[in-house]
């Protein structure tokens, strides 16, 4: 469907999150025309750096795990899957992004995930 200058995007977002330490994030899975892929949104005001690991998972026990650095400014940022090709229908997919210690000496700092099941177009 084109809506104005190309293809619309849906986008299924998890709540925002925020951390005692620090980190914000929102989740969310994204559709558009015949892929789909997921993205974090997220702010580091830890004043370190981290590791976040962000998996998509889809039908048929499909899924992919992108690893992320998360710098240590407090701006924000976004970390994103590689775009595949839809499998079955989009709200078959579910994503989630983990925030840690970047040498995993640490404890999880957040989960973020893309479960509230709210559709936004964007």
């Amino acid at each position: 469907m084109l809506l104005g200058l190309g293809l619309a995007t849906a986008a299924r977002c998890g709540p925002e999150l925020t951390s005692p330490d620090g980190i914000e994030a929102q989740t969310c899975v994204l559709t558009q025309g015949e892929e789909t892929w997921a993205r974090t949104y997220y702010r580091n005001a830890t004043g370190r750096e981290l590791s976040s690991v962000l998996s998509m998972m889809g039908p048929g026990g499909r899924s992919v795990r992108m690893h992320c650095a998360v710098g240590a400014e407090d701006e924000p940022g976004a970390c994103e899957t590689p775009r595949e090709r839809t499998q079955g229908e989009p709200g078959a997919y579910t994503a989630v992004a983990e925030f840690a210690a970047p040498d995993g000496s640490g404890p999880l700092l957040l989960r973020s995930g893309s479960n509230s099941g709210r559709t936004q177009g964007r």
